[in-house]
């Protein structure tokens, strides 16, 4: 059964588009938990927010020491690929890469499941579960339970919950003027996984690409002293990228002919594959972004929504090209040269 079928969109392009994303969330950016615990006489809150909605970041973050904070985060979607144990894989690992993102390691994870209980068997079920199970296993992350409803799309992925030195968060703001951008997936995951739903052609680079952990990436960045950092899923490399400058202060540039992408991305383009996820991205970061010295085609690869992506970090890392650098403040948030 190709569950690519079932589910109107696919991965992190089924994501709610950024734009109208930060309108739902206008307001709500600054957690008020002391404030409201306080006049109504209640608990305060364990720990300082360090983290929250402030800046766009991958996950939040909570200081309970000098010496220990939790990083919070979940991530689901519908059907990326047909095969249920691939998608159970990727998922995770794209949950995963949450807590990675911010610097951390994940400690806890909790099944999310969405499932159309009279139309899918309930195999394919355990078998998206246990690829979720395998993956999590491999960052050593316990996976403990979940939450299970019935669903008219099938939809799958966890909770996490890990740690992190608080001196050691990676985030959105901290970016600074001299600093390299460094990529470390390769992107066109967006455009083969459209190709995959609409002809059933399977890409495994594509697939290995979205199951491989952003673990050791991030160990390196923190090792390297990387502050500032994101992955890069749903909203493209531009849409990330875009989020990152406007909250260092700073403008991006970007290498157009340094960033890697993975074998078949651009014949996906040329024969039409792009999802509508990802030309939305394109439409919300086009008014922030210089984009005269590359094609239509270039832009909209570079704003290809990411399943599961590399981590995209301001600084250099062994074995990720330096795909452009962060400059002071301009005319534009990120320019493409």
């Amino acid at each position: 059964m190709r569950l690519t079928q079932y589910a109107h969109g696919g991965g992190c392009a089924c994501k709610i588009p950024p734009g109208e994303l930060e309108t739902i969330v206008a307001g709500l950016a600054r957690s008020t938990a002391s404030a409201e615990t306080s006049a109504v006489g209640g608990d305060q809150p364990v720990g300082d927010l360090l983290v929250g909605l402030d800046a766009g970041d991958d996950a939040a973050v909570v200081g309970l020491s000098d010496g220990l904070a939790v990083v919070a985060t979940t991530d689901f979607f519908t059907p990326v690929v047909d095969d249920p144990y691939d998608w159970g894989r990727i998922a995770a690992a794209n949950a995963l890469s949450d807590v990675y993102a911010m610097g951390g390691r994940p400690v806890v994870a909790l099944n999310l499941l969405a499932w159309p209980r009279d139309v899918l068997p309930f195999e394919l079920a355990t078998e998206v579960l246990r690829g979720g199970l395998a993956v999590a296993n491999q960052a050593g992350c316990h996976v403990a339970g979940g939450h299970s409803v019935d669903d008219p799309e099938p939809k799958y992925g966890m909770a996490v919950t890990g740690v992190v030195r608080p001196d050691q968060v990676m985030r959105n703001d901290a970016g600074r003027p001299g600093l390299p951008l460094s990529l470390t997936k390769p992107l066109g995951i967006g455009v083969l996984n459209s190709r995959h739903k609409a002809t059933g052609e399977v890409f495994p680079q594509a697939v290995e690409t979205m199951a491989t952990l952003n673990r050791d990436a991030a160990r390196a960045a923190v090792q390297a002293g990387i502050r500032c950092a994101t992955d890069v899923t749903g909203f493209g490399l531009l849409g990330h990228l875009y989020k990152l400058a406007r909250a260092s202060g700073v403008t991006a540039i970007v290498d157009s002919a340094a960033v890697p992408y993975l074998e078949g991305a651009r014949e996906a383009l040329r024969d039409g594959y792009v999802s509508g996820g990802t030309r939305r991205n394109l439409d919300w970061v086009a008014p922030w972004t210089d984009l005269s010295a590359v094609s239509t085609d270039e832009a909209l690869l570079l704003a290809d929504a990411q399943t599961s992506g590399g981590l995209l970090v301001a600084g250099e890392i062994p074995g990720a090209p330096v795909i452009g650098e962060l400059v002071p403040r301009g005319e534009y948030a990120v320019v493409v040269r």
